[in-house]
Parts: C-alpha cells; sequence; structure tokens
C-alpha cells in the first residue's frame, strides 16, 4: 500500500513538474536573452574598481561625511552584502554598516552548501507546489552563478544517498533525476546510481547491511564566510563604504513636504570599537539583518508585527577520516524526519544540521542534545566498524536561520525557505527569509522593488556572473606558482589559492622566512593547519577589528577545531597588537573575548563538560590496576598526584623534553580544580571517558602510555593530539 501510495505520488508529482518545466525553461531562455542583450549595450560603462582597499578608518570617514548616499544596507551578512553589491554596480551611491563583523551571524554557520534543495523539490512534487518548484530553479540557477564567480572558493561536490530498500532505489533515482532536469543547462554533473560494492568502495565508511545500493548527485560547497567576505570586499572595491562594527543604534527621519507621511532618510550609526556615534543620511534604507530583522523593523515602527521566526541548526565537525576526501552523504530521513548532511569540508566532516525553533541572539550556544541528535544519526549510517565517539567532536557551532512565518505552520520544519520584500510606510525596505545559494537574486529582486517605489534612478542588475574578490585571476593550478615563487609549503600554498584566489600573491609576500632548509617563508600559527601567520596581517587589511575575526571568519581555525583555535589565540593577539597598537590591557581582553567564544559558540564548553568531577568511573578492577601502575610510573613519592616536574624527570629518563608550557597545557587538560596537578582520581576520570569515547585526543593520555611503553622498550616516545585515543 505505502509502496502503490509513493508511485502514484511520484508519477502525479513528476507530471505536474513535467507539464511546467517546457514553460519555465522558456522563461529561463527569454531571460537570458534578455540580460545578454543588456550586457552587451552596457559593455562600455565603467564602474570604478579600487586596487587598493580602503583602511576601515577611511570607510568610517567616507560613511560620516558623505552628504547623502542612494542606499544604505544595514547587515553585513550575504544578503545585505549582495544588496551592497548590487546597488554600487548599478552606479548608486552606496553604503553598508554591520554592528560586529561580516558574516559573523547565520552566514557563517551554514552547512556549507551552495544548493537548489533536493527535500524542496520532493515537497514541491508531492504538494504539487509551483512556488515551491520554481524557488528549486531559481537555487539552481543561482548555484551555477556562484560557482562561476568565486571558483576558488566553491567547487562542485558528490553527494551520496545509500538506499536499504530496494523499492527506494527508483524512488529515489526518479527524484534525483528530476533534480538534474530541473536545473536544465547548469546541472553541474548527472547524477548516477551506484551497486553495492561500488558504494563501499567510494565511501567505506558506509555500513553494509542491507545495503541496496546508492545513488550519487552533485551539488555546490563553499567556504561561507570567506564567501561573504568576498562579496563585501568586491562592493568596497567598486567603490561601496563599508564599515563592520558600526550599530545602528536609532533611524533618523524626515517629513515629506507633499504627503506629511515621515519617511526614513538615515541611521544614527556608533563606531563599536571607539564609541564615536555620527549620522550617515540615505534615500534608501535597507534591513538586511537576518534573524534581526523584526529589530529594526520594529525600531521604524514599534507597532509592526514579527515577520520572522528564528530556527536554530546545529552542526559538528570531526575528524576528516570520518568521511572520503571528495564524497558526502545525505540521510534523507533521520528518526524525527529531518535531513542530515554529512560532509567533507576542509580536510575535516562536518555534519548537520538540526532544524528547531530558538529564541534569537548574537551568540548562539550549541546544545549537547543536539550534538549527541547528529552523533546519533552518523553512526546510523556507518559501519561498526567504525566507533564514533564524543570525543572525536573537534568544534561545534549554532546558527540561527531568518525563516518567513507562516502562519499556517505549526513547526519550523514545513517552513519554506523563501523570502519576502516589504517596503513599510515610511519607506524602510525589509529583504527577510530566503537562503544562502539564492543571496544574489534576492539583493536583486531587493534593488528592484526599491529603485521603483522610492524612485532611485539606475539600471538593472549586474551581478549575474560578476566575478567576486580573488576570483579574476584565479586557476587550479596557481599554488603551484605560490610554491616556486615563494617557497611555501604544498598544502600551504593550496590552502592560500582556495582561500584568497588570485589575492594569495599578496597573502605570500607577506609572509615571514623561516629560518628553515624548507619551507623558505610561511610560518604556521599550529602545526596541524595551513594557517600561517601572515594571514593575520592580511585579516587585518580585509577590516579585521579583533582576535574572534581571524580565527572564526578569516581564517576558519575555530570551526574546525577549539582547541588548536585555543592555542593560536596568543600568537594571533600578539601580532595583532602590534600591527593595531593595542595596549597590554585590549590584549589580554580580546584574548579573553575569544576564549570565551570558543568555550561558548563553538563548543569547547560540551566539549570539557565530557570530563568533570561528577563523571561516573566506569573501570573495571583489571583496567584500573593497569592505569594505576601506569599513574605511579610518573608518580614515584606516591604523592597521588603529578605535576610538571614529575613529567619531566620521567621523560629525561627517556632523553627527551618537551617544552614546559606545552607540558602546562597538557596536563591543564586534565587538571579539572586547576591546582596545577593532575590527581589519581582524574586521571582515572580522564581513562574512563577515553574508554566510553567521551575523550578521543587527550594528550596527557597518550603521552602517559608512550611514556609506559617506552620505559619497557626504551623505544622512542611521540605526543600527537590528533592521534585519538590510547
Amino acid at each position: 500500500m505505502a509502496f502503490r501510495k509513493v508511485v502514484k505520488g511520484t508519477l502525479i508529482g513528476g507530471g505536474a513538474v513535467a507539464a511546467v518545466f517546457g514553460a519555465s525553461q522558456l522563461l529561463e531562455y527569454r531571460k537570458n536573452q534578455s540580460r545578454l542583450a543588456y550586457v552587451e549595450a552596457q559593455g562600455e560603462l565603467k564602474m570604478p574598481y579600487q586596487d587598493a582597499l580602503p583602511t576601515r578608518q577611511e570607510q568610517l570617514n567616507k560613511l560620516r561625511d558623505t552628504p547623502e548616499f542612494d542606499v544604505l544596507v544595514v547587515g553585513g551578512g550575504a544578503t545585505g552584502a549582495g544588496c551592497a553589491l548590487d546597488a554600487v554596480t548599478r552606479n548608486l551611491k552606496t553604503a553598508l554598516v554591520e554592528r560586529s563583523d561580516f558574516s559573523s551571524g547565520t552566514s557563517s554557520r551554514s552547512t556549507k552548501l551552495i544548493h537548489g534543495g533536493v527535500r524542496y523539490l520532493q515537497k514541491a512534487i508531492m504538494n504539487l507546489d509551483y512556488e515551491q518548484y520554481m524557488m528549486v530553479k531559481e537555487a539552481l540557477e543561482e548555484r551555477s552563478n556562484l560557482l562561476d564567480i568565486a571558483p576558488h572558493l566553491s567547487a562542485p561536490l558528490p553527494i551520496m544517498l545509500p538506499v536499504y530498500k530496494w523499492w527506494q532505489l527508483p524512488y529515489y533515482w526518479a527524484g534525483i533525476k528530476m533534480y538534474d532536469m530541473v536545473a536544465g543547462s547548469k546541472c553541474l554533473k548527472s547524477s548516477y546510481v551506484l551497486s553495492k560494492s561500488k558504494a563501499l568502495e567510494y565511501f567505506p565508511m558506509l555500513k553494509k547491511d542491507k545495503l541496496v545500493g546508492a545513488i550519487v548527485y552533485y551539488d555546490g560547497q563553499h567556504n561561507d564566510a570567506r564567501m561573504n567576505l568576498a562579496i563585501a570586499l568586491s562592493a568596497a572595491r567598486h567603490g561601496a563604504a563599508i564599515g563592520n562594527y558600526t550599530e545602528v543604534v536609532r533611524l533618523l527621519k524626515t517629513t515629506d513636504a507633499q504627503t506629511g507621511k515621515e519617511r526614513v532618510c538615515g541611521a544614527r550609526c556608533k563606531d563599536v570599537i571607539t564609541g564615536q556615534e555620527f549620522d550617515v543620511r540615505a534615500k534608501c534604507i535597507i534591513n538586511a539583518t537576518g534573524p534581526f530583522t523584526d529589530s529594526l523593523r520594529k525600531m521604524d515602527n514599534q507597532k509592526t508585527a514579527n515577520i520572522c521566526q528564528p530556527s536554530a541548526g546545529v552542526h559538528i565537525v570531526i575528524p576528516g577520516y570520518y568521511s572520503p576526501d571528495n564524497m558526502g552523504l545525505l540521510d534523507p530521513a533521520t528518526s524525527d524526519g529531518r535531513v542530515i548532511f554529512f560532509l567533507p569540508w576542509e580536510k575535516m566532516t562536518i555534519a548537520g544540521t538540526t532544524d528547531t525553533p530558538t529564541d534569537v541572539t548574537a551568540h548562539p550556544i550549541p546544545r549537547e542534545e543536539d550534538i549527541n541528535f547528529i552523533l546519533n544519526e552518523v553512526r546510523n549510517y556507518l559501519s561498526a566498524d567504525v566507533e564514533v565517539r564524543r570525543g572525536d567532536v573537534l568544534a561545534a557551532w549554532s546558527g540561527i536561520r531568518p525563516l518567513v512565518t507562516d502562519p499556517n505552520s505549526k513547526n519550523t520544519q514545513s517552513i519554506c525557505r523563501n523570502h519576502i520584500v516589504n517596503i513599510s510606510d515610511s519607506g524602510l525596505v525589509t529583504i527577510a527569509g530566503g537562503k544562502w545559494t539564492t543571496y544574489r537574486s534576492m539583493a536583486e529582486e531587493t534593488l528592484d522593488a526599491a529603485v521603483k517605489t522610492l524612485g532611485l534612478t539606475a539600471g538593472p542588475s549586474r551581478t549575474m556572473g560578476l566575478t567576486l574578490e580573488g576570483g579574476k585571476d584565479w586557476t587550479p593550478t596557481l599554488y603551484i606558482r605560490l610554491v616556486q615563487d615563494y617557497g611555501l609549503e604544498n598544502e600551504v600554498a593550496q590552502h592560500l589559492a582556495a582561500t584568497y584566489g588570485g589575492k594569495s600573491f599578496d597573502v605570500a609576500k607577506m609572509a615571514q622566512v623561516t629560518g628553515k632548509r624548507w619551507p623558505i617563508v610561511g610560518k604556521r600559527l599550529v602545526s596541524e593547519f595551513p594557517y600561517i601567520e601572515s594571514e593575520v596581517l592580511y585579516a587585518i587589511k580585509e577590516y579585521a577589528c579583533t582576535a574572534i575575526d581571524v580565527i572564526a571568519r578569516r581564517t576558519r581555525l575555530g570551526f574546525l577545531n577549539v582547541q588548536a583555535a585555543d592555542e593560536a589565540l596568543p600568537r594571533i593577539v600578539e601580532i595583532m597588537a602590534k600591527e593595531l597598537g593595542w595596549s597590554e590591557e585590549r590584549s589580554q581582553e580580546e584574548m579573553e573575548a575569544a576564549k570565551k567564544f570558543l568555550h561558548h559558540e563553538m563548543g569547547y564548553k560540551s566539549r570539557s563538560e565530557q570530563l568533570t568531577k561528577t563523571s561516573e568511573i566506569c573501570l573495571n578492577e583489571q583496567e584500573v590496576n593497569r592505569y594505576k601502575k601506569r599513574f605511579h610510573r610518573f608518580d614515584k613519592e606516591s604523592k597521588g598526584f603529578i605535576t610538571i616536574v614529575d613529567v619531566q624527570q620521567v621523560l629525561e629518563k627517556l632523553s627527551m623534553r618537551i617544552d614546559e608550557d606545552a607540558l602546562h597545557e597538557i596536563l591543564n587538560e586534565v587538571d579539572l580544580n586547576k591546582n596545577g596537578q593532575v590527581e589519581l582520581d582524574e586521571f582515572m576520570q580522564l581513562m574512563s571517558a577515553v574508554k566510553k569515547g567521551q575523550v578521543s585526543d587527550s594528550r596527557l593520555a597518550i603521552l602517559m602510555k608512550t611514556v609506559e611503553e617506552g620505559l619497557d622498550q626504551r623505544g622512542p616516545v611521540s605526543v600527537d593530539r590528533s592521534g585519538g585515543g590510547v
């Protein structure tokens, strides 16, 4: 019965999609022809382009001193930056302000996919929803454009959909093929079916039991925060005045002489760094503040009704060995009906997302229950040979999606990710909802509405096909030139090319000499990641104002490994302090703020709470005796605790030396009461947590095990944080 229902729904829905497919393709053709005609007609148009980015202070001066802008965009996420780029390339005098950093909110906390939405197409087919279908089609067109205009930051990614029931194979195949068909000429690569053996060859970690086969389709993947920044920097190079850490305190209004109505005419802004306030006047104010949409709307009119319903999406990052280097995984139906992606990203593995109602906050925190939900869903699809451990979660974050409220909806899962453009009685233009992939078309629609309603003089949008920051001179082999010309490590060169594109040479020029035979230049911030010190200097040129900006958005270290980010912080703060003239007090404040960010927003708190004083010790008698013996190898005097001195004395017997600061960090990870020593019960709690999978990369556990083996065999001892368990 269920099979009959599925087949019937697929046939009816498929027929409906086929019926509108021809018409939509014709519309697409006409739209593309009109765009081509416009580009040809405007071929001689010269837009200003600045080779050197203005400094942040120069941007603030421009914001303050310009008598009136045509457009002021409030919000520096993907949509806001997209609006600024669309406006400035229409030759409108454009300003953008963001109260925090560019991409500091939802735009940096996505699933990192550029996609049309497979599940939205399924809903469109099953519900015969033409609007949903067109939303998917638009997103697929924008996916293709985004991959073209920022090739260094994005790439096609094959995603596997494993099938465990025979009847699902034709059902899912038909749906995925329809996804390809809707994309039309914008299809990245054709989807295909894999046998069970081939599926396991491509994704060895996959659960084998009852596996029938798999379907592989293609979507895009990107570095979301860097993409957002590229859009904002492109707007700046074309002449827009953009300011991060510039908060709107209140909206400015004037009375229309003809109608007698109040109109918004600007905003009172505050430089968050210095506290100085100034007015920015503009003919049009665009509200692109994502989850905070209603806050600015109420600043305009306290009585206005809310139009956004926030939803929290949690993601986790686990080691790269959990997934192949170039193959993602889609769980189309989790235990509670959600969709989970399991994707390789930046040589790690990202898994998510959840979808739960939440309150709006600037500092969302990932909940432990959401982290465990994702881990449990991942376990359902991976082989029993692969132990998915809570301790393997290297980072976790929560992003707040600004969903458009549907009053008939009972839960946020059924809310369409479409967007709305609203213009208030006072002329405040609001763009709300939507998704990352469609930021450009949303910006185009917003500016079209603003130009039409507010009487601005501007032509059509010119952002389709407009290359973003770093994309112009990028080639797939650019990294080879970086290695040959500057003497960078191969991994570092690949990272720079994939992050900065054609601008990577500017970063390489700032790199310091290492003093080694190889690499010649490029000192790493931490050994496991290819981020180098010159990126901190370049980040300041890209308007980074805080240490958090560097670890979270200029580099992605905080999103990849909170512990590594924590270790890199002192050097990052030292470089920024020297460049920006920070006092000792300011440097300390930056350290504390960054650690707080990692602790709460990037999951360090949840990670550290896996080992607490109240943790139950689950060890059998044999394990207790073995670990006591290991502990007493260091605690020679039977004090009941070990210190740095005890560890150093044992290491000396093996002719090995570890830096005292490094040893302090190693012991501090396990020192629960922070008294400068590790007690026996703390060590037992550690080993119990390792056994349960709650902790998987304790350097002290690895050190003590390998030292014990070294004392027994007098062999070499190595300490590696990424060793993963004992």
